[in-house]
């Protein structure tokens, strides 16, 4: 199945905090710059493919230890160990402020496009996990019980792999694609005949070098191949 429309997220796209939540993270500098606070590359990548492919681009600054935007909203994870004490009601204001409305833009989005729809939500991840490196240079996560999600994968990795030899891609690595996050909240909610959800995971040690471009014209021109 070929998709009509496209649309790109970035759900950690920075680590800003808000004027009246600073008082929570005092002396939390360095974690909020860390891999914790969001996906340094993320955003880039994110913008280069809407500014190419000519989709709409969702992006939250705000650092995910304020709210987690790619977790449901009955996850554990939902709120950090620095916002995880606020009572419900300011954790009911920070799900109005930030949360709800981001994920009701894209889904009016996704109603209004051509259907099938593409869903690309690029992250990053830290080469070193708990002490352990990672070998992944990218990953694409799917849903493996979605044969239009994994045929769209496998083309993309084909030729990714043609394009940077070097790099390694894999599926469903370092995370799950059917693991919680905006992909799997909006499967629930769209048909897999509506919507195709795929998430782009990026090793972070490609940040901020000339490498990243490379793999965003590299999606670019994969994700361009019908």
């Amino acid at each position: 199945m070929s998709y009509r429309s496209i649309i790109i997220t970035c759900e950690h796209a920075g680590n800003v905090v808000p004027e009246k939540y600073i008082s929570l993270f005092a002396g939390t500098e360095e974690v909020l710059k860390s891999h914790r606070g969001w996906d340094p590359g993320a955003f880039e990548v994110a913008t280069g493919l809407a500014d190419q492919l000519h989709a709409p681009l969702f992006s939250m600054a705000i650092t995910r230890l304020l709210i987690e935007m790619n977790r449901s909203l009955d996850s554990a994870a939902l709120f950090s160990e620095f916002t995880s004490a606020l009572s419900p009601n300011e954790k009911t204001t920070l799900i109005a402020e930030f949360y709800s409305p981001y994920y009701h833009s894209i889904e009016e989005v996704i109603l209004q496009s051509e259907k099938p729809t593409l869903h690309l939500s690029i992250h990053s991840f830290t080469p070193v996990f708990n002490g352990t490196p990672r070998f992944v240079d990218i990953g694409l996560l799917f849903d493996p019980a979605s044969i239009q999600e994994k045929e769209f994968c496998v083309r993309v990795k084909k030729m990714l792999d043609h394009q940077l030899p070097e790099f390694k891609t894999v599926f469903n690595e370092p995370y799950k694609g059917t693991d919680d996050g905006i992909a799997e909240i909006l499967r629930k909610k769209f048909p897999g005949s509506d919507y195709l959800g795929i998430e782009i995971e990026l090793n972070q040690k490609f940040a901020g070098t000339p490498f990243l471009m490379r793999i965003q014209e590299a999606l670019c021109n994969a994700i361009r191949s019908r």
